[in-house]
């Protein structure tokens, strides 16, 4: 019997003959280390049976251990040190004489057979030797990890059964038990065949790992390899600083926070699940990100709280626009039935009128009225109906079209959106952007609208249109039906002089840094503005006038020149330089042939003059002045009934066959056309023919037919104030324009006199100096009219 220090180990086994190293933690271990260095004696090692036993005693050790002795100790940071010990021989343990402060064992060595020390040369040992050598190399081929060739060639160089059964159960992974097994046999051969038998069955399972492995490789689904690829990708983009992972749960967090509809959710989902398949780097992925970048910024659920309030509304168009009055009067109409039925859907209204008469800012008022988002898109010139639609997401530089566009900057699925210019859409090869409106427009059809980028159903439905332009004659029918009219009309100069004071000259002296007190300017100087230096229907003009005149006082002050300017009528010639426009009359002579005519144009009403000469000659008729096709037509019409009443209008009956004539409209580069100028062209030409001077004070419009009718004409409130600019006493006008009188202005009321003629005689009665008839014409001075301009081709005056 032999007593020494003793050490439990944990999930370890050592043989005999077998250097070991291992770390030691426990403290009653490592002081059973110390004392067996210190004092140069063996130690006693034996496994435990339960590892998370942390203090051992008797029961809790297996009955062999091995006695051995220690090489060498290397202490690790903290407690642990880390020690090599040398395998001695096996030894059986009686008792543990000591647990504290170390474990001290009373063991007796234990004696193999015979042939442990010497070798062994019967059949059985050989065969037993040559098993092991084949299956430590499957293992080895299986393993690499746990054998290499050093150990193999180890085994190989010895021919003693009981050393390599140790050797092998020292260096194959094994469990505890099984090892100890090995220890337990004292027979070299049997021991030998034993661990065969074991080394037999790890090399059985591991055949089957690899088996297993192959299978599962083999099996491996097209999504699995996916999710490999992508963890590689995701190694990759952490390296280069990206982070794939992190940007799809972004987008699955967005989708799940924006609470969108089921088919959006569902649709954007898909795209998503498709990103996550995409190479890295492809332009698919790309493509990919912008549109759920773009699908995600649509405010699908988020709406903006309206106000519907007539009184408020009403403050706010008076307090941004001066006049107006019918059109205010009809936009608070459209907000009372909002109010009454707020479900009302479909209304689109368009607002049509001259350049600069505030169809604009009337939209963006009514947005603030409503505290509704707006958005502006302008329509002048589109041609592609892409525009529209948007453009398919696999094209290069897709996008979506204007109106998904709008919506977006807008950020409220129920804006206000302001399409400017409709009446100045084109078409082309790239297909009808007016078409593509229709459905846009179309409150039945519009809740579903599908945007060609976007690909899904958007409701339109909430949103308000305004639409504007300068005339409904270039509009398509279907398009201009689902809209609802409200013309704009042309202002007044006093409505012109409020608007400059109000509005224009305070935001004018405010751009260009002037107090009010610097820049003082009376009302006449206004009105000298309006009248000589602009003539427009609305106050863009004008309101460019009164800044370069601020501009004026700006370099006179900043000079030192004055501190302070005063402007009026009589001054206004040093800051605006000589008058661009000299439109008073009033001292226009009596002439024979010379007959001022009213036209209309997109930017208000002008007088037209008519001159008529008549020569000897064949009987020609010449038509100068840049006139087209229907103007033309009026005169031809004029003259042929001046022959059927020659006679009775005291006009030689052969004029037509020796006298030529020739009708001139000056200011000829400007085209003109429209059918208005007939009664014109007709006093013109009887005045030349008869030689009755025309009276200068008087101005007329309407169209003539074969046999003298005056019929109706459009645009006689810009032409009836073309008239008092320009100095006109009395205008005649078609009798069936006389319900019109209502839309002028009063201040135009006041101070023309209308005189309303159904037929020519009527108006030669009334235009010429003395009438050629021995009788005038019945109805020759009946009550005065007026009324509203129609519309027509924005750039040619229409007569």
């Amino acid at each position: 019997m032999q007593t020494m220090p003793a050490l439990a180990l944990r999930g370890l086994t050592v043989y005999p003959k077998m250097m070991v190293h291992f770390d030691v933690g426990r403290e009653a271990s490592v002081k059973a280390i110390e004392e067996s260095m210190s004092s140069n004696q063996p130690i006693f090692l034996v496994a435990q049976k339960d590892i998370r036993v942390e203090e051992p005693d008797r029961n809790h050790l297996f009955a062999m251990g091995t006695v051995s002795v220690v090489r060498q100790i290397l202490r690790l940071p903290g407690k642990t040190i880390r020690v090599m010990v040398e395998g001695q021989t096996r030894a059986r343990l009686h008792e543990l004489t000591q647990t504290d402060p170390y474990l001290v064992a009373q063991v007796e060595p234990v004696e193999t057979s015979e042939h442990y020390e010497g070798k062994t040369n019967s059949l059985r040992a050989e065969a037993a030797i040559r098993q092991a050598y084949e299956l430590f190399d499957r293992y080895s081929e299986l393993s690499p990890k746990n054998a290499s060739a050093e150990m193999l060639m180890n085994i190989m160089s010895s021919e003693d059964a009981g050393y390599i059964a140790d050797f092998l159960a020292q260096n194959v992974s094994m469990r505890v038990l099984d090892k100890q097994s090995i220890l337990d046999e004292l027979r070299p051969v049997q021991r030998l065949n034993k661990m065969n038998r074991l080394l037999r069955r790890e090399v059985e399972i591991l055949e089957m790992e690899q088996s297993i492995q192959r299978r599962v490789q083999e099996n491996m689904t097209q999504n699995q390899k996916d999710a490999f690829l992508r963890e590689q990708v995701r190694v990759i983009q952490e390296e280069l600083g990206e982070d794939g992972d992190n940007e799809l749960a972004a987008y699955r967090r967005q989708i799940a926070d924006a609470k969108l509809p089921e088919e959006v959710e569902t649709k954007l989902l898909k795209e998503v699940m498709h990103l996550e398949k995409q190479p890295f780097g492809s332009a698919e992925a790309s493509v990919l990100r912008n549109y759920l970048d773009v699908c995600l910024e649509l405010p699908w659920t988020k709406t903006s709280k309206e106000r519907v309030n007539v009184q408020a509304a009403r403050k706010i168009l008076d307090a941004d626009h001066f006049g107006l009055e019918k059109v205010k009067e009809r936009i608070l109409e459209f907000l009372a039935v909002k109010q009454l039925a707020p479900d009302l859907k479909g209304q689109i209204l368009c607002l049509v009128g001259p350049p600069g008469v505030g169809k604009t800012s009337i939209g963006m008022s009514m947005a603030r009225a409503l505290n509704r988002k707006m958005a502006r898109i302008s329509l002048g010139g589109v041609h592609d109906e892409a525009d529209i639609r948007g453009h398919r997401k696999t094209y290069v530089g897709a996008m979506p079209g204007r109106i998904i566009n709008a919506i977006r900057q807008a950020g409220t699925r129920n804006p206000l959106l302001l399409l400017d210019e409709i009446d100045k859409l084109g078409s082309d090869m790239r297909g009808d952007p007016a078409a593509a409106l229709l459905e846009v427009l179309d409150g039945e059809q519009n809740s579903t609208f599908r945007d060609h980028f976007v690909e899904l159903p958007f409701d339109l439905s909430e949103v308000l249109f305004i639409t504007t332009a300068n005339t409904t004659s270039t509009i398509p029918k279907p398009l201009l039906d689902r809209m609802e009219v409200i013309e704009l009309p042309s202002y007044t100069d006093e409505e012109k002089l409020q608007i400059a004071k109000q509005h224009l000259l305070p935001k004018q002296l405010k751009r260009h840094g002037l107090k009010k007190n610097q820049l003082k300017i009376t009302d006449d100087a206004i009105r000298e503005v309006i009248v000589s230096y602009t003539r427009e229907s609305g106050v863009r003009v004008l309101e460019r006038e009164l800044g370069a005149l601020c501009r004026k006082v700006a370099m006179g002050i900043v000079s030192q020149r004055y501190k302070q300017a005063h402007v009026t009528g009589d001054t206004l010639e040093e800051f605006l330089g000589p008058r661009k426009l000299h439109p008073e009359k009033n001292g226009l002579e009596n002439q024979v042939g010379l007959v001022n005519g009213l036209a209309w144009t997109s930017v208000g009403g002008t007088l037209l003059e008519a001159e008529v000469n008549v020569v000897p000659g064949s009987g020609k008729v010449e038509l100068t002045g840049n006139l087209g096709n229907v103007m033309k037509e009026s005169a031809r019409a004029a003259f042929t009934y001046i022959r059927s009443r020659a006679v009775q209008l005291g006009v030689e009956p052969n004029f037509y066959k020796e006298k030529d004539i020739h009708i001139h409209f000056p200011e000829g580069a400007v085209p003109k056309d429209g059918p208005s100028a007939g009664v014109t062209i007709t006093t013109a030409m009887v005045s030349a023919l008869t030689g009755i001077p025309v009276r200068g004070d008087v101005a007329m419009t309407g169209e003539v037919t074969l046999r003298g009718r005056v019929l109706p004409i459009g645009g006689l409130r810009e032409k009836s104030m073309a008239a008092l600019r320009n100095g006109i006493h009395t205008v005649i006008i078609p009798k069936d324009n006389e319900s019109d009188l209502e839309e002028i202005d009063q201040t135009v009321r006041g101070a023309l006199q209308f005189i309303p003629a159904s037929h020519v005689d009527q108006v030669l009665a009334n235009a010429l100096e003395h009438p050629p008839l021995a009788q005038p014409a019945e109805d020759a001075g009946e009550a005065p009219l007026g009324g509203p301009g129609t519309s027509s081709q924005a750039s040619i005056p229409r007569t």
